[in-house]
This record gives C-alpha cells, sequence and structure tokens, in this order.
C-alpha cells in the first residue's frame, strides 16, 4: 500500500486489527528510511541494537524521547530540500524544538490534517474567526507552533478575520461586521485555549454587561495548546464548555491535542469529550519505570506515532505529557480506533504547550 493509498481511507474507518497492519508496515518502512537518510538517527537505532527482523508490531519500533529535537538537528533530506522549518512553543530561556520540512512531508501533513479535522466539521469550508492576532504568522519558512497552528487550521476557512490585534484586544467593530456578515452561515472558530478564555471569553462577558453580546450559536470552536493555566484557575473543560455557551451560544466546541514534531496528525476531541487517534496515527501509554505499554484505564507516558514524517525521523515520540487509554473501536461517537484523555505534565517538564507557554510569559 502506498502513502496514497493510506490517505484515501477514512481517517476513523479501521478497526484494531487492520489499523495495527496498515501502521506496522508504515512505521517500519519509515524507519528503515531514517535509518539510510539521517546519520544522527541510525547512531541511536546501532547504540539501542535495533533489529527490524524483531519487529512484530509498530508497538515494538523505538521511540525517541521529544526532547531530543531541542538537542540535535535530525534531518533525512539534504538541506536544499528543505522548504520550511517549524518550531516549538518555549517560554523565555527555553530551547525550542526545530522540525525540518520538505515538499512530501508539508504536503502530506496538510493532507491528513484535512482528512481529519473534516470528520468533525464538515467538508465545506466556512467563514473563519480566527481568535488569536495577525503578527504571530509572519515569516513562513520559520515559524513557530502557534503560527504553524493559526495556519495549518486556516486551510478549512473561506473568509477569515483576526478577531484580536497585535496588543491582544478584542476588535469589537470587526467581528460585530463579520457576524452580521455571515449571521446565516455556519462559522468556524479558532483559538489556543488560555487565549480564547483570557482575551476573548472575559471580553464577551465584559461586554455583555454593557449590553453588547453576540450570537455565535452557529459556530464550532477547534482549540488546544495546553489547559495547564486554566486548571490551575480550577476551570475545567465542562466549565469552559458552559462559560462560552452562556457567553455567545457557542455549543459546538472541540479540544484537540498535538505537536509541532508530528503536525498534521492531530487528535480531536468528539462529542462525547473524547481524544480520538485516526487511521495515520496512534498513543500508547507507557508505563514510566519499564515503558512496557499500560493497561486501558492505567495512567501513563504518551507515546505518539505518525504516518507522515519523511523529512526527520519523528514517527515514534515518546511525549513528556501522562495520558490514559479509554477505549479503543467502542466509543459511543461510532468511530474507529482508540480514544484517551490527556492528565498533565509530567513532574519537572518543561511548560510546552502553546496556550500554556502563552500563559506563563502572559503572567
Amino acid at each position: 500500500m502506498t502513502y496514497d493509498d493510506i490517505i484515501s481511507l477514512l481517517p476513523y474507518s479501521l478497526k484494531r486489527e487492520e489499523k495495527e497492519q496498515l501502521l506496522t508496515e508504515r512505521l517500519m518502512t519509515l524507519t528503515e528510511h531514517h535509518r539510510q537518510k539521517c546519520p544522527e538517527y541510525r547512531a541511536i537505532l546501532n547504540a539501542m541494537q535495533y533489529n527490524m527482523d524483531r519487529v512484530q508490531s509498530y508497538r515494538d519500533i523505538p521511540f525517541l524521547p521529544v526532547r531530543l529535537f531541542k538537542e540535535l538537528s535530525l534531518k533525512s533530506v539534504p538541506q536544499e530540500d528543505i522548504v520550511k522549518t517549524m518550531t516549538s512553543s518555549g517560554t523565555s530561556g527555553q530551547a525550542v524544538s526545530r522540525i525540518y520540512l520538505d515538499r512530501t512531508t508539508s504536503a502530506n501533513q496538510q493532507k491528513i490534517m484535512v482528512k481529519i479535522v473534516s470528520d468533525f466539521t464538515g467538508s465545506s469550508r466556512m467563514p473563519m474567526i480566527i481568535l488569536d492576532c495577525p503578527s504571530v504568522v509572519k515569516d513562513r519558512r520559520m515559524f513557530s507552533a502557534r503560527g504553524a497552528g493559526i495556519l495549518g487550521f486556516s486551510i478549512f476557512g473561506a473568509k477569515k478575520i483576526y478577531a484580536l490585534d497585535d496588543d491582544m484586544k478584542l476588535d469589537v467593530k470587526i467581528l460585530a461586521d463579520f457576524l452580521e456578515r455571515y449571521k446565516d452561515q455556519n462559522i468556524l472558530l479558532f483559538g489556543f485555549t488560555f487565549m480564547v478564555w483570557q482575551h476573548f471569553y472575559k471580553e464577551l462577558m465584559r461586554l455583555k454587561g454593557e449590553g453588547i453580546s453576540f450570537d455565535l450559536s452557529r459556530g464550532i470552536l477547534i482549540h488546544g495548546g495546553g489547559w495547564k493555566k486554566l486548571i490551575s484557575e480550577a476551570v475545567s473543560q465542562e466549565e469552559f464548555h458552559g462559560r462560552l455557551k452562556d457567553a455567545c451560544g457557542l455549543e459546538r466546541i472541540h479540544d484537540y491535542y498535538g505537536m509541532v514534531e508530528q503536525t498534521g496528525c492531530i487528535y480531536m476531541q468528539c462529542e462525547c469529550g473524547h481524544l480520538h487517534a485516526s487511521i495515520f496515527s496512534d498513543v500508547i501509554m507507557r508505563r514510566p519505570l519499564d515503558f512496557s505499554e499500560c493497561d486501558v484505564g492505567e495512567k501513563g507516558i504518551i507515546q505518539v506515532v505518525s504516518t507522515i514524517p519523511e523529512s526527520y525521523p519523528g514517527h515514534s515520540l515518546l511525549t513528556e505529557d501522562e495520558g490514559v487509554l479509554l477505549g479503543e473501536d467502542d466509543c459511543p461517537c461510532g468511530r474507529k480506533g482508540k480514544y484517551f484523555q490527556v492528565v498533565g505534565r509530567l513532574k519537572d517538564a518543561e511548560i510546552r504547550g502553546c496556550s500554556d507557554t502563552y500563559a506563563a510569559k502572559f503572567q
């Protein structure tokens, strides 16, 4: 099966056995590709005494700690083939990951993201409100995870506005004019969790107190980037949803989990509140003592695998997040595959998500 064949499949259509075969074949191919093309990755595999003949499943393929991308320049293509360099979020003084993309990897990231998100929002492009400021998106060849997130989700917007100015203030006139123009249509909103709360929700509530309100009952909000700051303020997901509904009638809200090291393969939150792995990626929860696989319901370190990365060895990574696998192939929403929740960051791990790093700077 070629990668074009994989991309043609529906994102939540395969049961466990079918998905395991697909992932194992693809990830073994990527492992061999990166072993041949990336000297640093080859040295790591040699040090681990990796033997492809012993691999029975994609679960057996070695994983790299995600922090390694902050310490090494890992690429599997010549420098002249790099068309885009992406950097992770980080607070002041933190090193950032650098992810090198060629045209093929960049194009596949976009194709996969369209397949995944469209399963939740529909295939039609919608008027779009970006709950951020326009200055975040500057250099298209090298930009942060925050800028990458905005650009990635912007492909779902037919007409787009930035709701915040460069001082992170809500532009009430632009928002009001936009909502009036598209009042009879569904509207897509995208932003990072803390910014949605701090600069959108709180301002909507302030304006509501002055008798100014906005109707976003036909809106669909996609947000992500971490919950650390909001959890510290005792704002749960349920309260986040309830408050936004009270503020502007917004009901269709989807969180997502993702990282710049595996852009494209995001994990969207379904109507039941569960994060889902598509056929293009997967999560494995690992026990911290021996990295054995956790049982359903057992908390562990999240490993993520992706079928996309060809320009860098990012197809199997151990994150610094903790999560719990909730089940597989039996979510009430009807989507096949694993579904899970993210519990939080490992103790002493650096703040990392776009939302959380911004919140740290904001504070």
